[in-house]
């Protein structure tokens, strides 16, 4: 088993984040781990995107040139990830900032109001946790559990924004769960 993704945006949507807390709950979760960031020259507002591969056996490379999901916060990044994703894939897509459809029909595509769920919930910087619930629920690596408590530990310093980041990744999962914001899966995928 190996899950790979490439989680895209522009610097300042918590991109990088969203990978560490990946990274670290499949480490508690006992799986082998790679993170690889890669920044453009600008860190907030320019481009940013990273990788993460969750193994039962070790990551030969942290490299992925064609992952099996992508998480694309914004439409720049879909453009330049949605065709490397292998077929079968996941492609989650921030609905709230792409409106363009994804032009794969090989792959489940996950339609995820990632920036209006977060503002829903009270958290409008929480778009990324909302993203990361909709991948979790979507993918179910690494385990739920281990997820909310790299997020847990992640904000303890900030206490008010544990629950408010846990109630984002919440309603991502849910909005995944009832189909609310995702397209059905495709024929095969």
């Amino acid at each position: 088993m190996q899950h790979d993704v490439v989680i895209a945006g522009f610097g300042g949507q918590g991109v990088m984040l969203m990978g560490r807390i990946l990274a670290y709950a499949g480490m508690r979760q006992g799986l082998q781990v790679s993170w690889l960031p890669s920044y453009g020259p600008e860190m907030r507002g320019g481009t940013a995107n990273c990788t993460v591969v969750l193994s039962e056996r070790p990551v030969g490379s942290p490299v992925v040139e064609f992952p099996r999901a992508l998480l694309a916060m914004n439409l720049p990044s879909l453009d330049k990830f949605e065709p490397k994703v292998k077929a079968g894939g996941i492609v989650i897509v921030n609905s709230s900032l792409i409106s363009r459809p994804c032009r794969r029909d090989d792959v489940r595509v996950v339609q995820v109001a990632a920036n209006d769920l977060a503002i829903e919930v009270g958290n409008p910087r929480g778009a990324n946790m909302v993203a990361l619930g909709a991948y979790a629920a979507v993918a179910g690596v690494p385990a739920w559990d281990r997820v909310e408590e790299v997020v847990r530990e992640t904000f303890a310093r900030k206490t008010d924004l544990v629950e408010k980041n846990l109630a984002a990744l919440r309603r991502g999962a849910e909005a995944v769960a009832t189909g609310a914001t995702a397209s059905p899966a495709v024929a095969g995928a």
